[in-house]
């Protein structure tokens, strides 16, 4: 019944107010969740009714109850048409480039505010004019915009309803600027996003309201999470019955105050893709989106139930003021800039980012377009930018859209084509509703917290009574216990005291009876004592007399004994002078023992390290085939040489080994006359054990010969573990002979296959058409397929066009070759003896790893070592030059610039930049240097490979393309190393400064090459945001040049970040005054 009568108050007790706007049988519009809206959901401004028929809509319309009251329609009073959306227009600035590049043009723009209309020029004589919501100049305010563009919208938002805030344009137009500005500097320079936040935080109650936060980014049609990196791919959920949008999985952080949304914003902007183009230095190449959740309740009650209502509701206490509660989102979309790829030079990975950016945006023009035509349908899942804002245009949010462009005449196309998409956008109406829900969640809370009070009351009170019912119960048990055990031990005490009593008097009597008896026995000891006193009284005597014939006789025998012992003395000495030379030889044949043990190990690691230097050879035979046949024969020798030396050895171990048993039989032949000796002395001694002085000489004499028994077997240990080491060594020969006869028979096969690998290559260089300029055609680096040379003054498209289509042209040959002969062959040809061969093949390999779809399979399949071996080993320029090209293309990838530094790649280029003068080769080694250097995490493994030093000395050639990639390469260096710093992972002095490459951006920042010079400057502003480096900078005059960036240089980006390097640093900023 409770449940029943909940959903009855929840189906009756919300509301639903749809907007004035009159049924229509002719039309049927459609939002952007491509089904049909009932009363005109979208609506174009052709369309719109007049207001006698809104006014006749409004009269006749009624407010509804409906079975899911989750949505109410928003009457405006103050708007004919609020659903509508809102479109600005703001002008950028003019810039440097627009400045020179436009100084005999005028502006394809002109604007008239007051009359908010917009003026473009098609030439001198004929313009076009457009009227827009808002029309915003050069000058307008951060301010102004956002309480013209923003603030209605969040005023919305805060008011239940769902909202969007979105910017288009070209890329450089300033997006970012108007939306994503934080402004840390100067508060007036926020942006929509920080202002936005700023009022709903300021509005917010802390106790009922909730603010949370998701920053989103679609790059490459993967939506990636800005706050949390590792998160990426996320999913879009559509609810079927309501249409809604959720992002699963992705962070959702509830915001504290303004200082957690600057962290967080700022995290974003880390973690966003941005690049260096032509048009823009810091271009945004993702679309991203800002989605707050706000939660606010509603201090309404209701008052309206219908009786049929109270009859089945429930009684609840309090549910007479139910709660409301307002759930809206705010999205806040800042799209990256539509490009043209000849115009912003994208290559590469930039290229494939431009293609995603403009597919999307194409997508997001088509559902404009539909939507302002009344289309039957709308292209919506063609991208995944279109699904995230399909709620935006055509749904329920109130939209306002704020378009940016240029005044450059050069930008005319790209103004045009933003213009008319803000034109279209105008003409789509939204439906826009409420979302209010009954708070039953916090009526639920409420009610579980009283229920749970309650019952662990309940509860409380029951374990109290049963505690003491327990405790009652236990005393009882107490009590009846130590009663049972007091009684138990009175009995017993009675029984041991009865106990005691007897057995006292029965020891009583024994103690008597044997005192009795101990009388009698003491009387017959003392009278048998007494007969046997006068018995040995009488014997002794008797021993006495004999005792003094026998000492009489033991004197004599004592003074022959004397001279005996004086003989035998002689004796021990002449022993003890027989023994020494058996001492010494002893002592002797274990230092011989020791020493030839040293020398046998120190011949075994001897042999142990030719063993491990026979095996590296074979694996270098397995790589250089070409080298085998005299790797081969050079091994046979070393082989022959080492059997010999082993023959030899052993000859000699053998001799050693019969002179030691011969030395050892001897040592037993005077070891047992030894023997026999001293069992003469023992027999001798027999006769002699009363004396302490020849007992004490025949104890050093068994002592000696146990030691001499001990030397004994130890060299009869020691020979036995030389025979086993012999053993040992001749096994070994026997398997180093086996593993020679494996390598022969694998490098035979080998042999085979590459003479088979050369055929087929002959062949196909028959087939295959040949250009004398094949290697100078192929794209060795990204940057040089996209570099056009106007040398001899013809137009830069004519130049193009012909290298594009022989560089498809040999792409399609070199994929044939690839599919019939198959990577793997085309690798293995990189070490062919013929020198044809190896540059064909690497010119090949080459080719294929300037596609990124080829980039792993090369590296998969041994093509990364291959190449660093030809670098290594290889001293033609050709081969070293398209070498170094292919694995400047390798390294674009970041997966693989860690392989190239960790297998060395860092010093041989190095080494290959310092063995040549070469400018072609230089610039390929350049090129694969400086891309290695936009890895923050090799720096320290570059610096240490001197891949720095290597890439500063490339400016002797003074060749053109070489420094501009040497710039390039220490513009990279410098970025990431204060991009590190900002985040606070890393401190100190920066490794540039170490290696002079200071000195040789000051000289150079004044160079005519506008590429070279972009990035000198660059390199300098960024090496300058490092604090530890003020010191230099000052000293060697880097300051005063990073002044003259800030006022001279072309770029207007480039000034900018060279001003707020300077801001931030206060001891350059002191210096400067100074």
């Amino acid at each position: 019944m409770a449940a029943s009568g909940s959903s009855s108050l929840r189906a009756t007790a919300s509301r639903e107010r749809h907007n004035h706007i009159p049924p229509s049988s002719h039309s049927s519009s459609r939002n952007l969740n491509n089904g049909p809206i009932h009363n005109h959901s979208v609506r174009t401004s052709k369309e719109r009714p007049s207001s006698a028929s809104s006014s006749t809509s409004s009269s006749s319309s009624s407010f509804r109850r409906s079975v899911t009251p989750n949505h109410r329609i928003h009457p405006s009073n103050n708007d004919e048409d609020p659903g509508r959306v809102r479109v600005a227009v703001r002008l950028r600035p003019r810039n440097a480039e627009d400045l020179l590049s436009d100084t005999d043009f005028a502006d394809c723009v002109e604007l008239q505010p007051e009359l908010k209309r917009l003026k473009l020029r098609k030439n001198n004589w004929s313009s076009e004019s457009y009227r827009f919501d808002e029309v915003f100049t050069e000058t307008a305010s951060q301010r102004r915009v956002y309480e013209v563009v923003a603030k209605p919208v969040v005023e919305s938002v805060l008011n239940g309803y769902n909202g969007t805030v979105m910017a288009y344009g070209q890329t450089g137009t300033g997006k970012t600027y108007t939306l994503g500005r934080l402004g840390k500097d100067d508060a007036s320079e926020r942006g929509i996003m920080v202002r936005a936040l700023e009022d709903i935080i300021s509005s917010m109650s802390v106790t009922s309201d909730s603010v949370e936060v998701s920053y989103l980014q679609l790059y490459m049609e993967s939506i990636q999470d800005l706050l949390a990196p590792e998160k990426v791919n996320i999913p879009i959920n559509e609810d079927p019955k309501t249409g809604e949008v959720s992002l699963p999985g992705a962070t959702v952080v509830k915001l504290r105050d303004l200082d957690h949304l600057l962290q967080l914003l700022q995290v974003g902007e880390v973690n966003r893709h941005a690049a260096n183009t032509k048009l823009n230095t810091e271009s945004s190449r993702s679309h991203a989106i800002l989605v707050v959740y706000i939660r606010r309740s509603v201090h309404e009650i209701i008052d309206k139930i219908t009786s049929e209502e109270k009859d089945t509701r429930t009684e609840l206490p309090g549910d007479n003021h139910v709660p409301l509660v307002r759930k809206s989102k705010l999205l806040i979309v800042d799209l990256a800039g539509s490009e043209r790829i000849d115009k912003s030079g994208s290559e590469g990975p930039l290229l494939e980012e431009a293609k995603f950016i403009n597919l999307s945006l194409s997508s997001l023009g088509k559902c404009i377009n539909a939507l302002a035509e009344n289309s039957p349908h709308i292209p919506t899942r063609d991208s995944k930018l279109t699904r995230l804002l399909r709620d935006s245009f055509g749904g329920s949010a109130r939209t306002s859209l704020i378009i940016t462009v240029g005044p450059s005449a050069r930008n005319h196309a790209e103004t045009t084509s933003t213009i008319m998409f803000g034109q279209r956008a105008m003409k789509v109406v939204n439906m826009v509703k409420l979302k209010e829900e009954f708070d039953y969640e916090s009526l639920c809370r409420k009610l579980e917290t009283q229920v749970d009070h309650l019952t662990a009351e309940i509860e409380r009170k029951q374990k109290l009574r049963e505690n003491d019912k327990c405790e009652l119960e236990k005393l009882l048990r107490e009590c009846q216990i130590s009663y049972d055990e007091a009684k138990d031990n009175l009995v017993t005490q009675v029984e041991l005291l009865t106990a005691k009593i007897e057995m006292q008097q029965k020891l009583r009597e024994n103690d008597k009876y044997e005192f009795e008896k101990q009388l009698r026995e003491s009387q017959i000891s003392y009278d048998e004592s007494m007969r046997n006193l006068v018995t040995r009284s009488e014997f002794l005597e008797k021993e006495n007399a004999r005792l003094e014939l026998e000492v009489e006789k033991i004197l004599g025998e004592l003074n022959h004994q004397k001279d005996q012992n004086n003989l035998k003395r002689e004796k021990i000495v002449q022993l003890e002078i027989s023994l020494k030379p058996s001492k010494k030889v002893l002592a002797d044949t274990t230092q011989m023992y020791e020493k030839k043990i040293t020398e046998l190990i120190k011949q075994l690691e001897f042999e142990h390290a030719r063993s491990v230097g026979a095996e590296e050879q074979v694996d270098i035979m397995k790589k250089l085939i070409s080298d085998n046949q005299k790797s081969i024969e050079q091994y046979e020798m070393e082989n022959s040489t080492y059997q010999k030396t082993l023959a030899d050895t052993t000859q000699l171990y053998e001799k050693k080994i019969a002179e030691l048993n011969k030395k050892l039989e001897d040592e037993h032949a005077c070891f047992e006359g030894a023997v026999e000796q001293l069992d003469m002395v023992k027999k001798l001694s027999s006769d002699y054990q009363n004396s302490n002085q020849g007992q004490k000489e025949v104890h050093e004499l068994c002592v000696k010969l146990k030691e001499t028994r001990q030397l004994h077997e130890s060299a009869v240990y020691e020979v036995q573990t030389l025979k086993s080491e012999y053993k040992n060594l001749l096994e070994e020969k026997e398997t180093m002979s086996d593993e020679l006869q494996a390598a022969r028979q694998r490098l035979l096969v080998e042999e085979k296959q590459r003479k088979a690998i050369e055929y087929e290559l002959v062949k196909l260089k028959k087939t295959a058409p040949e250009h004398d300029d094949f290697e100078d055609k192929k794209p060795y680096t990204k940057d040089y397929i996209s570099k056009g040379s106007s040398r001899f003054g013809a137009p830069m498209s004519l130049q193009k066009s012909n290298p594009s289509r022989e560089l498809s042209g040999q792409r399609a040959t070199i994929a044939k070759i690839c599919d019939e002969v198959g990577l793997p062959k085309i690798l293995q040809l990189l070490t062919s003896e013929d020198p044809d061969v190896q540059i064909h093949a690497v010119k090949v390999v080459a080719n294929l790893a300037a596609e990124d779809i080829n980039q792993e399979k090369i590296v998969e399949e041994g093509g990364l070592d291959a190449l660093l071996l030809l670098l290594r080993t290889s001293q033609n320029i050709t081969i070293l030059r398209v070498a170094s090209g292919a694995i400047a293309n390798l390294a674009m990838n970041e997966m693989n610039q860690g392989l190239i530094m960790s297998r060395g790649g860092g010093q041989l280029l190095a080494k290959t930049a310092s063995k040549t003068d070469d400018p072609q080769t230089l610039r390929m080694v350049a090129g694969a240097l400086a891309n290695l250097c936009g890895n923050e995490k090799l720096h320290t493994m570059l610096e240490e490979d001197g891949a720095i030093k290597a890439l500063l000395a490339m400016v002797r050639s003074g060749n053109i393309d070489v420094i501009a990639q040497v710039a390039r390469g220490l513009a990279n260096f410098a970025k990431c190393e204060s991009r590190a710093i900002v985040q606070g992972q890393r401190k100190g002095r920066s490794h540039l400064m170490e290696d002079s490459a200071l000195e040789w951006l000051i000289a150079n920042s004044k160079t005519n090459s506008a590429s070279t010079r972009r990035h000198v400057e660059l390199a300098l502003c960024h090496l300058a945001q490092n604090e530890d480096n003020a010191r230099d900078f000052i000293s060697r005059g880097g300051a005063k040049e990073l002044v003259q960036i800030s006022i001279k240089s072309s770029r207007e980006d480039i000034r900018n970040l060279a001003k707020k390097t300077m801001k931030s640093n206060p001891r350059l900023q002191a210096d400067t005054h100074a």
